[in-house]
């Protein structure tokens, strides 16, 4: 594993898929102010990089992607240094939401609070059978914020309002069926259902699946027609790579 930084250390194959590895944060990967700066450097680095096709996001060992944020550190702040360690932690999910290729979280055991503020963001996300859910922030004291933004439109709002709310953790089957995870892995299967969902993104061309991801960003932001209107253009432009012509072309000749 090649460390980017203390916390940021990564794998990369052949294919163009980079493992991102949370390192350093304790058995639950739990992110401070360090670590969050940390794991968002090395996503700002790795973001110009039009050789990776595919990120995968995890923790370190199986007790979690991220455990949570930092709860000793947030004891001691106050409502400016809480703004700063709210900041931080925002940037690290906008550069996971902004990254250019597909993100898959791998996520097996917990993913609490700001680490599921991370999973929100990412666009896949694939949990292991044991996995919990859950957004404890109203039981110590503060609001669900930042990236729980995403979850109503995830997950619906009832559903989001009753996370945030009750701050009671829910299961992995009870996240597959609420659509606040894609796919819930056997026993022993997470890798497999990481390596199944990349194998269909690397069947994918690569420019256009940025371009998709390009799309999807702008979708949520912008009223119905503006979002009609705007792909025109960015299907004309994906005209100007050599992939709609090599990849059409592949599935007239399969179908001969």
């Amino acid at each position: 594993m090649e460390m980017l930084n203390h916390h940021c250390g990564i794998d990369r194959d052949e294919r163009g898929v980079v493992r991102l590895t949370i390192c350093n944060a304790g058995s639950l990967n739990i992110l401070s102010s360090p670590v969050t700066d940390g794991v968002r450097e090395g996503l700002t680095r790795l973001a110009s990089d039009r050789g990776i096709r595919a990120l995968i996001l995890q923790g370190q060992g199986e007790k979690s992607m991220i455990g949570g944020a930092d709860i000793k550190e947030m004891a001691k702040l106050e409502q400016k240094s809480a703004e700063a360690f709210i900041s931080r932690l925002r940037d690290l999910c906008e550069a996971v939401r902004a990254f250019p290729s597909p993100v898959i979280a791998r996520m097996p055991g917990w993913c609490l609070g700001g680490g599921l503020e991370v999973a929100a963001a990412c666009d896949f996300r694939i949990a292991a059978h044991d996995a919990t859910f859950g957004m404890p922030e109203v039981r110590v004291g503060i609001p669900s914020v930042i990236h729980a933004a995403l979850l109503p439109r995830l997950i619906g709002w009832g559903r989001a309002r009753w996370l945030v709310m009750t701050a009671e953790n829910i299961d992995a089957p009870t996240a597959l069926a609420w659509g606040l995870v894609d796919v819930v892995a056997p026993p022993g299967g997470l890798d497999e259902a990481v390596e199944h969902t990349i194998k269909s993104l690397l069947e994918c061309g690569p420019e256009a699946l940025r371009a998709q991801k390009a799309l999807l960003r702008q979708w949520e932001e912008l009223p119905l027609t503006e979002s009609v209107n705007l792909s025109v253009a960015v299907f004309g432009k994906s005209f100007l790579t050599d992939e709609p012509k090599r990849l059409m072309q592949g599935f007239i000749d399969r179908k001969r």
